[in-house]
């Protein structure tokens, strides 16, 4: 961003360039720029540019409004000393006159239709800037009247009193109430809301995203949007209806003159459909041409709204004294259709005599007096009634309760004889006014339900509002509070002044087809309908002119990628691509071309955005957030909660089908912006809850541990960098991807070397780069990045610090050190030694990976194999667990697992595959079983020959630190005493075999305790003889003097390669005797070691050298650290000529049950 300050003439003369150069100095700390003095005069109307560095945040996320405004007067906040102690801080925090200036200058007005008319009207004047105007809406025009506008609608005027005929007036007057309350306790919720902070435009959208989040914000934003643009088309449908039938019936395409029955109704949504579509087109064309002609229309419409509900209480009144005359012809009780007929009689007497009426040859086949007639005809009287018989004719108490009617049923007057036949069938029922629907409670709802929306009409003007945190809540409230009340009363007073067969007649059609609302008006039924014909097209133009906005405004946030398009606009800011889909989704409304059927559509989509905004509201106040502070007091979680039951409710009563199919759409979009949008953090309610339910979970967790049906592999995977902060192991994290079927945590970590404060931008790396790579092989967990003075440390850190409570890692993942052999490598060795001792100390399992270059990518399948696992000591059931975890990946999937374990000479091998295979049955794992036998044999000679080339390598290791002067001398003095002891300790012991008998174990036990460390080691189970380890490809050995050494003992003198250990030759038998010395002054716990590894690794390449994988217990190090490096050589040995091998061990506790 840059700032351009324009240079005037002042008092000193100064040139630009110092300007310029002062500039720089004081924003990023350059030295001013000097220059010669004739460029004085050049200096006027010059500008200097500043650049301000800055991540371009939206204002939501600024630590303070309008901050983009503040760097302009930052060359203000170093004038004078009195503040030298901040001068640190005033890049990133301003001085409070600074902030309370840029508060105070703040404004928000909405990119709406004031500024499209603006933009409109000075287009030719585009160059030229205006200031912008302070919002000067109070709450009477801002948001009483808007609301009001948007409340009393079509269905006021349409179907309200037909409402209180199907309903009664106790039924009808349960539905406004609890729709009423809904509205209201939503209004209270939405006032806490707009009062907390300042509400740009959106509206509900705005006010439910930054509560509830992007997803929530986004769902409920378009369902909002739906139903707005659905308003639309139910608005259109009514100023149709409007002309059609009360004001122009002639117009009609499809003519209706003589139809019946499904006919007739066809032809009615026929001449919906096509006069809706050309409204709709013409609507579409007025928002598209300019949005200033609907907004000076708006009061016109506005007026029209208050007028005639004034005429409709202005009838009411008259009724008490003057009724208008509306008479309704029954025959029987049966309402007859007023336009086929011009008198209410069967026969009128005239000078001629008794003669027959147009009624007579409704239902008879001929004029005259003995003619045929319908049975139901003959049967019954005409009678005449009263259709509005004013408010003091009693008439109340008949439309008490309701009438409920299935399709085609006639429309009958209650406590009204009529003779009729139950076996004749109805003929003539064009004749008489029929139920056009069937009607039941929950449709009323559902029908009546829209004609309480548009409480969002004032939240939507926040912008424009002079002080919107008051205007709002007052506003809206009153607007309900007033509406509430018109409802009310016109239920009452349309139950008390109407017949009930005309508020059961929906189209007027006994009342020679007025609008039944419109008899009751006064001073002519032609106000009503005039005025509601301009409102209703009024409220479709505010439709079409708000649901683009609001989809402007959701493809202008980013969140849903698939609507970016719709953000698009004209040079002026109109949502032309947004208005052009609010046409093509409104248009299917009208197609439904039904009033009826439309209203439910639309009451599922705005009680969905009702029912989120108290969600919202009441979730803000539970959590009680620091920044939940709202000027409006008057709320409660509980009535929060309350309304958004309510809502819930009024979904399911409305229609339980179209509330499934609302509450799918929004369930979809919400998936959909959580997987595809743009991440966004806006400080919502969502994410609050997320934390209150973390610490809730994370406090249980600390109760105890786990059980053993409840554990999972919670996985710290530790991975190293280069010096660029690359990954070196990123297939280590592919496998850490297959392990997560038990869907455990996963803390990926990695240390480095240094100091914090000077490493902070490699740490940033780091933690950048393990995102990335973590994203990469759909890793989901967290990442963390240590610094230390030394790696060992830095992991040793990572181990004890991650994790939070009861949620930290239970096994530790980490790759075998490569090239630990070398000499430059050795401390890498010794850290991950270090590391086996503190898993074990801190009651963790190990799983380490040799030769983890080799291990799948997530990419790969393998169709057939078999992954091994051996199984030499009980490590609690992480070796039958992994196995079962891995197959549940597709990369595994196909393997077969193979299960091995050691039988020794005094075990039964046959009872233990037997018990083996029930216990494997229990676990519910399928695998193979085979016990492998492995019986005690003699030491051979390449065990000891290992063991010594092993033991001389360790002494020169222990030297690597010495001078070179110093090295030398000690792998000579090592190399001679190897070679030149002849000296025997224990002569008995000489034999002529192949291989030297082990000394006994307790012996041994005697004379080296500290040496007498199992093979395996598990601090949990006794220690059992051992088994093989893990697979991998040996490391070339460096060229090392030890190993030259070797080469000694595996040569022959005339350099043929040696025999293989088991071969017994004279020549073999007779270097038996020449090496017998060096054997001698070995350690008989290393060769007992050794041999262990030998047997193991011969065995498990016989068995498993085709698997995919080889799974086996990982030996724990000595106690004694003087024998790291010999460790090491001992899993090598186990592990050698094996290609992909997992060296597991346990972390103490029993982790997989045969229970349930």
């Amino acid at each position: 961003m840059s700032l351009r300050f324009t240079v005037s003439k002042s008092d000193g003369d100064r040139r630009p360039s110092d300007i310029q150069g002062e500039v720089n100095q004081l924003f990023e700390g350059d030295e001013p720029n000097t220059s010669t003095a004739a460029e004085g005069e050049d200096a006027v109307g010059s500008e200097v540019v500043v650049e301000l560095k800055g991540d371009s945040n939206p204002k939501e996320s600024s630590p303070f409004i309008n901050s983009s405004d503040a760097a302009a007067e930052k060359s203000q906040q170093y004038d004078g000393k009195n503040m030298a102690l901040f001068e640190e801080e005033m890049d990133t925090s301003p001085m409070v006159s600074s902030l309370l200036s840029s508060l105070a200058n703040y404004s928000n007005l909405p990119q709406g239709s004031k500024e499209h008319e603006e933009a409109e009207n000075n287009e030719a004047e585009s160059s030229r800037k205006k200031p912008i105007k302070a919002p000067q809406l109070g709450t009477l025009m801002g948001v009483y009247m808007p609301c009001i506008q948007n409340i009393f609608g079509v269905i006021l005027f349409l179907r309200m009193t037909w409402l209180v005929g199907i309903g009664g007036v106790v039924g009808c007057f349960v539905i406004v109430f609890i729709c009423c309350s809904t509205t209201m306790l939503t209004a209270i919720s939405m006032s806490a809301i707009a009062t907390n902070g300042v509400v740009p435009a959106g509206g509900a959208y705005y006010m439910i995203s930054r509560s509830l989040g992007p997803e929530f914000g986004g769902a409920v934003g378009i369902c909002f949007y739906l139903g707005t643009t659905f308003a639309g088309a139910m608005y259109i449908l009514g100023a149709i209806e409007l002309l059609l039938i009360y004001i122009a019936p002639k117009a009609a395409i499809f003519p209706l003159e003589g139809l019946e029955g499904a006919e007739a109704e066809a032809a009615l949504l026929n001449n919906m459909r096509v006069y809706g579509t050309i409204l709709l087109f013409f609507m579409a064309t007025v928002v598209f041409v300019g949005v200033k002609y609907v907004n000076k229309l708006a009061l016109v419409f506005l007026a029209c709204v208050i007028l005639s509900i004034l005429a409709v209480y202005a009838g009411v009144i008259n009724t008490g004294w003057d009724p208008p005359e509306f008479p309704v012809c029954l025959l029987g009780n049966r309402t007859l259709v007023s336009k086929n007929f011009d008198v209410c009689a069967k026969t009128i007497e005239s000078a001629n005599g008794t003669v027959t009426t147009q009624l007579w040859r409704m239902f008879c086949d001929s004029p005259l007096l003995n003619a045929t007639c319908d049975k139901y005809f003959v049967a019954n009287n005409i009678t005449q009634v009263q259709g509005i018989p004013g408010v003091t004719s009693g008439v109340l108490a008949e439309n008490m309760f309701g009438t409920y009617y299935e399709k085609g049923d006639l429309i009958a007057r209650k406590n009204m004889e009529s003779v009729e036949d139950q076996d004749d069938p109805l003929t003539n029922s064009n004749r008489y006014v029929l139920a056009d629907i069937g009607s039941f409670f929950t449709l009323l709802v559902g029908i009546y339900f829209p004609s309480v929306t548009g409480i969002m009409a004032g939240s939507n003007r926040s912008g424009d509002l002079r002080d919107a945190q008051k205007s709002i809540p007052i506003g809206t409230i009153a607007a309900i509070t007033t509406t509430s009340f018109v409802y009310m009363t016109s239920v009452i007073l349309f139950g008390a002044c109407i017949e009930g067969v005309v508020l059961r007649d929906k189209f007027g059609e006994g009342v020679h087809g007025n609008l039944v609302i419109g008899t009751l008006a006064w001073p002519s039924p032609w106000v009503i309908v005039i005025g509601s014909f301009f409102s209703t097209c009024g409220a479709g133009l505010q439709s079409l002119t708000g649901a683009p906005r609001l989809m402007q405004a959701i493809a202008k946030d980013g969140i849903v990628p698939a609507l970016r398009i719709f953000g698009h606009a004209k040079a002026n800011g109109e949502p032309t691509w947004s208005l052009l889909l609010t046409v093509c989704i409104c248009e299917i409304g009208i197609l439904i071309a039904s009033l009826d059927a439309v209203a439910p559509i639309l009451s599922m989509f705005f009680l969905m955005c009702y029912m989120f905004v108290n969600l919202a509201c009441a979730l803000q106040t539970l959590l009680r957030t620091p920044n939940w502070r709202p000027r409006f007091k008057f709320y409660h979680w509980a009535l929060s909660f309350l309304g958004m039951s309510l809502c819930l409710t009024l979904m399911f009563i409305c229609s339980w089908y179209y509330a499934i199919i609302a509450m799918l759409i929004a369930g979809s979009i919400y998936k959909y912006i959580e997987f595809a949008g743009a991440e966004k953090e806006w400080g919502d309610g969502i994410r609050g809850l997320s934390l209150s339910a973390a610490r809730y979970a994370l406090m249980r967790l600390e109760e105890g541990q786990p059980h053993t049906k409840n554990w999972r592999p919670q996985l710290l995977t530790l991975v190293s960098t280069d010096s660029e902060q690359n990954i070196e192991q990123p297939r280590l994290l592919s496998f850490t991807n297959q392990l997560k079927a038990g869907k455990g945590l996963t803390i990926v970590g990695t240390a480095l070397v240094g100091s914090y404060l000077e490493n902070q931008e490699q740490t940033q790396r780091a933690e950048q780069a393990l995102r990335k790579l973590m994203e990469t092989e759909k890793v989901k967990g967290f990442c963390q990045v240590t610094v230390s003075s030394n790696l060992r440390d830095a992991t040793s850190h990572l181990l004890q610090a991650s994790g939070l409570g009861g949620l930290k890692h239970n096994a530790v993942l980490v790759s075998w050190p490569r090239n630990w052999r070398q000499g430059d490598e050795h401390q890498t060795w010794r850290n991950f030694v270090e590391l086996v001792r503190e898993t074990t100390a801190a009651s963790l399992a190990m799983l380490v990976p040799k030769n983890i270059a080799a291990f799948p990518s997530n990419g790969e399948r393998f169709t057939e194999g078999h992954i091994d696992v051996w199984w030499i000591v009980h490590d609690g059931g992480m070796l039958m667990l992994l196995p079962f975890l891995l197959k549940q990946h597709k990369v595994w999937r196909k393997c077969k697992i193979r299960i091995f374990t050691v039988a020794q000479l005094d075990d039964n091998s046959i009872q233990m595959k037997k018990d083996l295979t029930t216990f494997l049955y229990h676990l519910r794992i399928e695998a193979l079983v085979e016990v492998v036998e492995m019986h005690d044999s003699d030491i051979s000679a390449y065990t000891y020959e290992k063991t010594l080339v092993m033991e001389q390598r360790s002494q020169m290791l222990k030297q690597i630190n010495l001078s070179k002067n110093e090295r030398e001398r000690e792998i000579q003095s090592i190399t001679d005493s190897s070679r030149g002891s002849i000296r025997r300790k224990n002569p008995a012991a000489v034999t002529t075999q192949l291989s030297v008998t082990e000394e006994p174990a307790a012996d041994s036990k005697e004379e080296k305790p500290e040496e007498e460390v199992q093979l395996i080691h598990d601090n949990t189970t006794p220690s059992t003889p051992a088994t093989p380890a893990t697979l991998l490809t040996p490391t070339e050995e460096a060229k090392s003097p030890g190993e030259q050494v070797q080469r000694t003992w595996t040569e022959k003198c005339d350099g043929e390669p040696a025999k293989p250990p088991g071969a017994a030759t004279p020549e073999s038998i007779k270097d038996i005797f020449n090496m017998k010395p060096e054997w001698e002054n070995l350690n008989q716990s290393n060769v007992r070691r050794m041999h262990t590894a030998l047997r193991l690794n011969e065995v498990i390449i016989k068995k498993s050298s085709e698997a995919k994988l080889v799974l086996l217990n990982m030996p724990g190090p000595p106690k004694n650290r003087t024998g790291d490096e010999n460790y090491m050589e001992f899993l090598e040995v186990l592990t050698d000529g094996l290609n992909r091998v997992l060296l597991v061990r346990g972390g103490g506790r029993e982790v997989i049950t045969i229970y349930s």
